[in-house]
């Protein structure tokens, strides 16, 4: 393929009688060059504007246009509040055996100069960022934006943090570029209505590669028609089924560092001109049609660029206090309430019931023998009727609720075997979460309570800096985890990420806690 070809091909695809005809265009014969793009693109663009260009395209001015200052205080904040989160969690994953086997795998590939979160060991760029990756991921502990069931922050951050670092980028570019990546996958989730997953693909994955393709272009200061191309090549490289959920296997994990791999890929093939997809998304074989099957009827495909630049999307995202799928939050709030206002004896229990969405279900409750029966860390938190069951008794579901001497406890096996359920036909999935647990007693007494979490329900600061002190915890002493705190809270102020990585890979040992 030469540049006449790219040329012809990018010259065509502005000419095509669409309404997502192409302004973004080169002279017949050129290819896409380094750098950013040589007119001033406004980062808000009008609707009849935005109509006339691919998605691709109005994402990709976006991105060229987005300066720090244009976006708005409160979403900043969240930005940091979310990497503070992402960061935390990594270094809470270090502790578990899941962590260690990924980095003794990915070091048969060949060393690097990339840190990794919580060790001290360096990879190769593309190696870090898959384990970072899974290390944020791992525990399903990760931020959630519920509109899209995409996790945000596990494809983006581990990819802001490897590129920045190679790229000697400031704390500033960072952060630009992790809300750009953030806010494409927190749309394209959004989109799907919830397709994804019902066609039984991880949004997270799926979406969180083109977020990472953003960001990660962003970094490397593509233009517009660059990071156009790196769209569509991104396309090719999305993956991500939901088949280990129903056996409680590891591939999951790796789903979001997978995404900052092929982001990165793509990002990088497309600076040197390599051709992909127009229509990554829209297209007759493109995202939305590929992913959702059957369900792409009720995409809203629209919603990925109406309103961008001025209605900032993933800030919406819910922070997680359990260590579980998100699926079952609105349950062990319920099951908590419960116990707290009844102050009920486990003994005394007969039988739980719980009702809950359709799409969920192969998530948290089947296949139902081996969600009453977890044997690892992962499938505990994967199972809803062991979840219920700790929350009954323990009155919380946490970190040590993911340790084998928990997941194994006899009582609270015999307890999970007396949860079933049934299909909540008023669950609001997916705009809402929602959880009821009716709690039938030997003497009759039938005990309920309904909880819903909604996408608007994000954590407070206070409440996700807390839990980062109790997730840095056994990987550092507090002072230690201080100061990545602070860091991370003035991080716009750095003049070097590569001070961050270098602070996130110092840590003390600890021996590896079994799966």
């Amino acid at each position: 393929m030469d540049a006449r070809f790219a040329g012809f091909w990018l010259y065509s695809l502005s000419l095509r009688q669409s309404k997502f005809a192409a302004p973004i265009s080169l002279q017949a014969g050129q290819l896409p060059h380094t750098g950013r793009c040589p007119e001033n693109v406004p980062t808000r663009m009008g609707r009849d504007e935005m109509s006339k260009q691919t998605i691709s395209q109005t994402l990709a001015q976006f991105a060229t246009g987005l300066s720090w200052e244009q976006i708005p205080a409160p979403v900043q904040q969240r930005a940091k509040l979310l990497l503070i989160d992402a960061v935390g969690v990594a270094f809470a994953s270090t502790q578990f055996d899941f962590a260690q086997r990924a980095l003794a795998a990915l070091k048969h590939l060949g060393a690097g100069d990339s840190p990794v979160i919580g060790m001290p060991e360096t990879l190769a760029l593309r190696d870090a960022a898959m384990l970072n990756g899974m290390l944020i991921h791992g525990l399903d502990y990760d931020d959630t934006y519920l509109p899209g069931s995409v996790h945000l922050t596990a494809s983006c951050v581990p990819t802001v943090l490897g590129v920045s670092a190679a790229h000697g980028a400031s704390g500033e570019e960072l952060l630009v570029a992790l809300a750009l990546g953030l806010e494409t996958a927190a749309r394209l989730g959004s989109a799907g209505r919830g397709g994804f997953l019902r066609a039984g693909f991880h949004a997270t994955s799926v979406c969180g590669t083109f977020g990472a393709t953003m960001a990660a272009g962003r970094l490397m200061k593509l233009d517009a028609a660059q990071l156009t191309l790196a769209q569509g090549a991104a396309l090719s490289m999305a993956s991500g089924t939901m088949q280990p959920m129903q056996d409680g296997s590891w591939t999951k994990r790796m789903h979001p560092g997978w995404a900052a791999v092929s982001g990165i890929t793509a990002a990088t093939l497309a600076r040197e001109g390599y051709i992909g997809p127009g229509e990554a998304y829209e297209g007759r074989f493109g995202l939305f049609t590929a992913f959702l099957g059957t369900h792409a009827k009720e995409a809203d495909i629209s919603s990925v660029v109406n309103g961008l630049g001025e209605e900032w999307q993933f800030p919406r995202a819910s922070v997680k206090l359990f260590p579980a799928c998100h699926q079952s939050h609105a349950f062990f709030n319920a099951a908590i309430g419960i116990a707290r206002e009844h102050k009920i004896s486990i003994a005394d229990i007969d039988s739980i019931r719980v009702r809950i969405a359709e799409p969920a279900i192969p998530l948290v409750c089947e296949p139902l023998a081996a969600k009453r029966r977890p044997d690892s860390s992962y499938a505990a938190q994967f199972s809803l009727p062991y979840g219920i069951a700790c929350c009954l008794t323990r009155g919380r579901f946490g970190l040590a609720e993911l340790e084998e001497p928990s997941f194994t406890d006899s009582s609270l096996v015999a307890l999970a075997h007396k949860v079933d359920y049934e299909i909540d036909a008023n669950s609001g999935f997916p705009k809402f979460r929602t959880g009821e647990v009716i709690v039938n007693m030997k003497n009759g007494q039938k005990l309920q309570k309904r909880e819903q979490i909604l996408p608007d329900e994000p954590a407070p600061a206070a409440a996700i800096l807390d839990k980062f002190t109790g997730t840095t915890a056994p990987a550092m002493p507090a002072e230690g985890a201080a100061r990545i705190r602070d860091m991370l809270l003035g991080l716009e102020r750095l003049a070097d990420v590569r001070q961050l990585t270098a602070l996130l890979s110092k840590v003390r040992p600890r021996a590896a806690i079994e799966p």
